[in-house]
Order: structure tokens, then C-alpha cells, then sequence
């Protein structure tokens, strides 16, 4: 005997099964602010702003929010710098979650943007581990001081413009996401202190992976 699966059984099963996947293609939609979830294995050595954007519109695409434009939160220093908050666009920007971290560019470089442990995710929605956990990867790569702009002068902040992983040599500007550990200085988002040199290992002596910030366009 042949059994046959009724009109309406099948439709409950269709509305169940969009249902569930309603909330993941509303939370990929809103997504417009992350962190990396992983660094690109070289510490400060991102392949220059054009490797680091490719990073954060990779690790976007894979969570589902790859029709966006992404672009790294990094500054440039020397001849032809670049600050990272005009590499923002206009905003607002999303955390996976669907929480806004800040309104516009001046928003998040004030004391109102939202940016915290518990809203730095990373880009499939995950809390990025911060002081107290294992290991520690709060140190948030950015080469920016607090409003956004490069470091002036000729030391190093960037690791050589995000292109030198060499093992104690230059360093890098990080910042904070979880807002908390330097006890000498801020512990800003965006800009808390220096590397002790670009290779993975200088990095993670500090608390750092090797991640940075992702913002969409």
C-alpha cells in the first residue's frame, strides 16, 4: 500500500523549515561590524590593506554576508597614509547579533559607540576571547590613535604598513575590544599600545592572534 503525505503536512513542514532559517538570513543581512575570527597566520604581516580587506570580505562571505563591501579598520603611516576611520563609509554598523555598535564615524570614535566584550563578535557571532580567557586575543590590530587617524612620526605603528611579520622587530598600535588589562595606559577599542615586534609570537606574548576589525561599507 502506497502512503501519501497530505497537503497540509507538507506545508507545516515548509513553514518550520523557513522558520528556522529566518533569523540566520535576518542576522546575515544586518551583519555590518566584526572581528576576525582568525588572523591570516603571519602576525602583523596582513598582506598591506588590500590583504587585510580581502581577509575581512573572505570570512564574510563564508558567514553569509559576503554582498556587502568590507574593509579593515587599519592605518597607514608615511607618504600616502591612510587614517582607518575614512575607510568606514557612513554607517550605521551591526555587531551578528543585530546590535548597533555605533551610528556614524564620529559615533565611533566617541565614548557612545558600543563596541565591548560582550558586542566585539567575531563575523559567524561568536565573543572573541578577551583577558581571563585562553588564550587571551584582545589586542585588536589598528596602527590608529583613539580619533581614528595614523600615528604621526617616524616609529613604527603598523609593522611596516601591515607587510613585516619579522620576530622583534617594529610593532604594531592595538586596541582593546574588551576594554580592560593595561594598567599603565587606556585600554581604548581602537588604541591601548605597541607590539613588541610583528611576528605571531611577539603578538601573542601581549594578547593578541593576529585580529583586527571588519566594518562595511
Amino acid at each position: 500500500m502506497t502512503k501519501t503525505t497530505s497537503l497540509p503536512v507538507i506545508a507545516s513542514i515548509a513553514f518550520l523549515a523557513f522558520s528556522a532559517s529566518a533569523p540566520v538570513q535576518a542576522q546575515q543581512r544586518v551583519t555590518s561590524f566584526f572581528i576576525t575570527s582568525v588572523g591570516l597566520g603571519k602576525g602583523a604581516d596582513l598582506g598591506g590593506l588590500e590583504g587585510a580587506d580581502r581577509h575581512c570580505q573572505s570570512l564574510a562571505q563564508a558567514a553569509g554576508a559576503g554582498s556587502k563591501t568590507w574593509r579593515a579598520y587599519l592605518s597607514t603611516q608615511g607618504p600616502g597614509g591612510v587614517n582607518a576611520k575614512d575607510r568606514l563609509g557612513k554607517g550605521p554598523w551591526f555587531n551578528a547579533k543585530g546590535v548597533q555598535i555605533a551610528a556614524n564615524v564620529a559615533d565611533t570614535h566617541s565614548d557612545n559607540n558600543k563596541i565591548s566584550k560582550q558586542t566585539g563578535l567575531d563575523e559567524k557571532g561568536i565573543a572573541v576571547k578577551g583577558r581571563g580567557d585562553t588564550p587571551n586575543q584582545h589586542d585588536i590590530l589598528t596602527g590608529t590613535q583613539q580619533d581614528g587617524t595614523a600615528v604621526p612620526g617616524a616609529d613604527d605603528a603598523t609593522c611596516s604598513n601591515w607587510t613585516s611579520s619579522t620576530d622583534g622587530q617594529g610593532s604594531a598600535v592595538v586596541g582593546h575590544h574588551d576594554l580592560i588589562g593595561n594598567t599603565q595606559g587606556p585600554n581604548f577599542w581602537n588604541y591601548s599600545h605597541k607590539t613588541p615586534g610583528c611576528a605571531p609570537a611577539n603578538l601573542q606574548r601581549v594578547g593578541g592572534g593576529g585580529l583586527f576589525y571588519c566594518f562595511a561599507n
